[in-house]
């Protein structure tokens, strides 16, 4: 997707880091505003965040607001609640896959039929897009922690090229 959008934001680097902030956090830009859900999120606190000046946040929501094709795509995003850092704190496991190659097919469903296989329930699966992320990686979040003999089946798995366990 960063592909298609960078066009807009090719000559703009700046721009295009905010851009990719918004997209990768899931804000959403509607009526000239930067939204969280339901809430506003000030030009201000995104500069910070990014490292860039307010008026490079303004420039960029501008920029979306002109181009249908980014208006539509960031008016539809949505926030996500990722519960990676918060499974520990429930007793359940996250298990993080980091790919050979993020890009190959298969890669969550060869692990997920392991944990399937394994009788655990997953209460989340999250994956990075490669085209956003420098390092992309697969959050699997289980309602019980992993078993140690599961570990090697899922090192097996197709693209896996290692794990970590949270």
């Amino acid at each position: 997707m960063w592909l298609l959008l960078s066009e807009y934001f090719g000559r703009y680097p700046s721009q295009g880091k905010v851009a990719r902030l918004l997209l990768s956090l899931g804000l959403s830009v509607k009526n000239g505003k930067v939204h969280c859900g339901d809430i506003e999120i000030a030009d201000a606190a995104l500069a910070r965040a990014a490292r860039v000046d307010r008026r490079i946040v303004r420039a960029t929501v501008e920029t979306i607001e002109a181009e249908k094709e980014l208006r539509d795509v960031y008016a539809s995003l949505h926030p996500t609640a990722m519960l990676r850092d918060v499974a520990p704190v429930l007793g359940w496991s996250c298990i993080e896959i980091i790919p050979s190659d993020a890009h190959s097919p298969g890669i969550l469903a060869d692990t997920m039929a392991v944990i399937a296989e394994g009788g655990i329930s997953v209460r989340q699966a999250l994956v990075d897009d490669p085209l956003l992320m420098e390092e992309p990686r697969l959050y699997i979040i289980t309602e019980s922690p992993v078993p140690p003999e599961m570990i090697p089946r899922l090192k097996r798995c197709k693209g896996v090229k290692s794990i970590l366990l949270h």
